[in-house]
């Protein structure tokens, strides 16, 4: 399941998903989970918690991280860490790399075809994760 598609995702299918890969879907998991899989735009912690304080009053961060750290360990969701300081999460975990505006502040998407690369052929290096992060001016910003 990804979205890439940019579709809303119904609960049923995101309980479907979180309960086929081993996790139990508690209301706030599928909250958090729909957040990810509805909106592309890489949200931090902080930006999950606004979104969702008023469905869930009595959501905490402590929550949310540790939700998104077992989206991660699940292959659910990744972790982007463009800038040192900011941890932001993504709900499409099929390859891509992500470009981020250095004027505006948006992370967007960019499409790779990685079938190019031969991860097993690096100098012997068994290789677990690829990130690919670009910054620049986004065609907004450019305007």
């Amino acid at each position: 399941m990804t979205n890439t598609d940019k579709k809303s995702v119904d609960m049923k299918s995101l309980q479907e998903h979180l309960i086929k890969n081993g996790i139990n879907p508690s209301f706030q998991r599928l909250k958090i989970l729909e957040y990810l899989m509805n909106n592309d735009t890489h949200p931090t912690v902080d930006n999950i918690y606004n979104a969702l304080i008023d469905i869930i009053p009595t959501i905490s961060k402590t929550t949310i991280y540790n939700t998104l750290k077992l989206f991660v360990e699940k292959k659910l969701a990744q972790t982007i860490t463009i800038d040192e300081n900011e941890v932001r999460y993504d709900g499409n975990v099929e390859p891509h790399a992500h470009f981020k505006c250095i004027k505006c502040g948006r992370i967007y998407d960019i499409k790779i075809d990685s079938s190019n690369f031969d991860y097993n052929q690096i100098d012997g290096h068994k290789v677990l994760e690829c990130h690919i992060y670009l910054k620049g001016v986004c065609k907004n910003c450019l305007k």
